[in-house]
């Protein structure tokens, strides 16, 4: 029997996997990865609790986006969460590219 943890893992990876046209060879440079909360400290332009957060590639560390499962499930209440993780990642990809979300998925809305 598969967890709401381990559903929620299933759902980040599936999701990303969409991103590998975006991302191209970038792909292999992008680590996704799940934490249950983000850290107490947060961005000085985080606003309420961030449902994920995306770090550039810096000298041998990948480029890193994380998506925190807790504040997600939280926030997708009264919605899919399958179109919330979506929404999120798509943002962050779009950060991490320099570009607009409109790009990363033209079809997002």
């Amino acid at each position: 029997m598969t967890t709401r943890a381990e559903a929620f893992d299933d759902l980040v990876v599936d999701t990303a996997q969409r991103f590998r046209g975006v991302l191209g060879r970038r792909w292999e440079a992008v680590e996704f990865a799940v934490e249950d909360i983000p850290p107490s400290d947060p961005a000085g332009w985080e606003d309420g609790v961030p449902l994920a957060r995306m770090w550039p590639a810096e000298g041998a560390l990948p480029a890193r986006i994380v998506v925190y499962r807790r504040p997600v499930e939280t926030a997708a209440r009264g919605v899919e969460p399958v179109d919330l993780v979506h929404e999120v990642m798509v943002e962050q990809v779009a950060l991490l590219l320099g570009v607009d979300p409109d790009e990363v998925d033209p079809d997002r809305r």
